[in-house]
């Protein structure tokens, strides 16, 4: 006789939802490693976006984050929000600016974290991941102003060294600026060494970059994250950002497919925040025209900013410095090449 043992496995997933009114509002949510502390966190929702391979999926329920003490200095208080003339009477604009006290290192999207649920109904808040990149980060920068939009970029480490100049334009916009790693890679996948270098270099890259510190927030590339990396961040008084609705403009590179396939899904959410990337050409183009689209709609943007700045480590902003160039000790080059025959 066959004997079939059937294991079921539960969890329970402790939701407190915190609805915020008008104005400026204030967030923070301690957070701290686990007993599985290595595992990763995930949802439904985001395994279903990207797959698990089979060696990395885990084997236990995602664990709980209990919280921790921050062991981070004195805070750098952020300046206040650049307040530019909107030109455009018919413009989308700012429905409210949200500022974000990041002690402890909060969680913020509904597709991974529950605490925080700040955006009412008919609220939405544009991020954009994986720039600054030429052409398309100034078109995604040209098509806000229009519309008296900001938003949140998340930029890459490296693309942020590659392209400086871009990056400040985003800081001179009046943007938030969090960061994405130096090089994009899965944390989830990597020994918390180099994955907190990743994240480290990240930071010190996208400060230098821009000129001046940035917002302690921060998005794992692919929301790939473990207990350990979302506590040591914790410590590091850096706000985790999740999404409430992608745009999976990495896939999808026709505009009106994008367009179409946002408001579909904001349509059922009824809120959200949005996630986008300006690395993308199709986002660049489509943008506009979404934005239209959330105003005809009746959608309300909410601009969301950190108390403090972030502040990088020595160790980090050392190994992202640009090479210095080599002094030379060669002789005149007259004295050491010259044409014994031939012309010049």
């Amino acid at each position: 006789m066959r004997r079939v043992a059937v294991l079921t496995a539960g969890c329970s997933v402790l939701a407190v939802l915190v609805g915020l009114g008008a104005g400026r509002a204030y967030f923070s949510a301690p957070t701290a490693p686990s007993a599985a502390a290595s595992s990763e966190l995930t949802t439904g929702a985001i395994a279903s976006r990207w797959p698990t391979p089979a060696s990395e999926a885990p084997k236990s329920p995602a664990p709980m984050v209990q919280p921790v003490v921050a062991k981070e200095p004195a805070a750098i208080p952020a300046p206040a929000p650049q307040q530019q003339a909107c030109t455009n009477p018919n413009a989308l604009g700012i429905s409210r600016t949200v500022e974000i006290d990041t002690t402890g290192g909060p969680g913020l999207g509904l597709s991974q974290y529950r605490d925080y649920d700040f955006l009412e109904p008919g609220e939405v808040a544009l991020t954009f991941d994986d720039g600054p990149w030429p052409v398309n980060t100034p078109a995604v920068l040209a098509a806000l102003a229009a519309e008296c939009v900001k938003a949140v970029f998340f930029p890459i480490g490296k693309h942020a060294s590659w392209h400086p100049a871009i990056l400040k334009q985003v800081v001179a916009a009046g943007h938030t600026v969090g960061s994405h790693t130096w090089s994009h890679v899965n944390l989830a996948g990597k020994p918390f060494a180099e994955a907190k270098a990743e994240i480290e270099k990240g930071i010190s890259g996208t400060v230098l970059a821009a000129g001046q510190p940035t917002s302690p927030f921060f998005r794992f590339p692919q929301l790939r994250q473990t207990s350990e990396l979302k506590a040591y961040l914790g410590e590091r008084n850096i706000a985790t950002f999740s999404i409430d609705i992608d745009s999976e403009d990495f896939r999808i590179h026709k505009p009106e497919q994008l367009i179409t396939g946002v408001m579909t899904k904001l349509k059922k959410t009824g809120k959200g925040i949005i996630l986008m990337h300006d690395f993308q050409k199709s986002t660049a183009q489509a943008l506009p025209e979404l934005l239209s689209q959330l105003k005809a709609g009746g959608y309300k943007v909410v601009f969301i900013t950190a108390k403090d700045r972030v502040t990088t480590l020595p160790e980090y902003d050392a190994q992202v410095q640009p090479a210095q160039p080599t002094v030379s000790n060669a002789r005149p080059i007259n004295s050491v090449i010259r044409t014994v025959s031939g012309t010049k």
